[in-house]
């Protein structure tokens, strides 16, 4: 089974720069979208007939938002955490049979970190939240988890440390959630690989240079470590200022 993620920053914006050129290249079963910053009825995607397609809308204009194109119907269908309101549209549930897949859009504590305590408190809700879909069958964590979790992940890491995005605070959290029962489908693949990432400042020459973070992950219960077949990162694909990845998995 073939899974696709990308934080599209604007989806609107993506389509007009080679979007479904890509989409149609990748042919995926799953393909999960964040930041696409649109309310209902804003575009009309022909993706032909075999996806069905699930959006969750922030209610703030042009912000937020994820969406999954999907071939297979699912079982159900969630928005958001339960006890949370979701009005940012960031957390969309998709349950198959044999896992649930779980496509995110985790809120970023801000420059100044203003929004570092709310992060952090969101974190704690949204590992409990996965820990509960994990006891009732194995889940797919996807989406732009907002921190670099390694140096390894980011290019320059002595200059980051305790900026948005590299705080010891969220890194910790993403150990937690590592040690909790989840497993980095790229890492565990390549554990040492540098050098790749997904997001890139709009900073000039950035991009080209490859100053960048890896951000965007496919994250896996434990028990389906085995079924990682593949894990990539699309740095060759422009549209956005982060790329796709995206995750093969073999499936009884």
């Amino acid at each position: 089974m073939k899974l696709v993620s990308w934080n599209v920053n604007g989806l609107r914006a993506c389509v007009t720069k080679g979007f479904l050129d890509y989409f149609r290249e990748m042919d995926a079963d799953l393909f999960c979208l964040q930041e696409t910053k649109l309310q209902e009825g804003q575009i009309e995607l022909e993706l032909g007939g075999s996806y069905s397609q699930y959006w969750n809308y922030a209610v703030k204009k042009g912000y937020s938002g994820t969406a999954v194109f999907s071939k297979v119907k699912p079982l159900s269908v969630r928005y958001g955490i339960e006890e949370d309101s979701e009005e940012e549209g960031r957390i969309l549930t998709l349950e198959f049979e044999q896992f649930f897949l779980v496509n995110v859009y985790t809120p970023n504590a801000k420059r100044d970190l203003a929004r570092l305590g709310y992060r952090l408190d969101w974190e704690d809700r949204f590992r409990s939240y996965l820990l509960q879909l994990d006891e009732l069958k194995p889940v797919v964590v996807c989406g732009d988890l907002n921190v670099a979790h390694q140096e390894i992940d980011i290019k320059n890491a002595k200059s980051n440390i305790g900026n948005s995005g590299f705080t010891d605070e969220e890194r910790g959290k993403f150990t937690d959630l590592l040690a909790s029962g989840f497993v980095d489908s790229f890492r565990h693949l390549y554990p040492d690989r540098g050098d790749v990432f997904s997001w890139w400042s709009f900073m000039p020459k950035v991009r080209e240079r490859n100053i960048g973070w890896r951000i965007d992950y496919f994250l896996v219960s434990s028990r389906l470590a085995p079924a990682i077949a593949e894990a990539e990162i699309h740095s060759h694909i422009l549209g956005s200022d982060h790329c796709p990845v995206t995750v093969n998995l073999t499936l009884e």
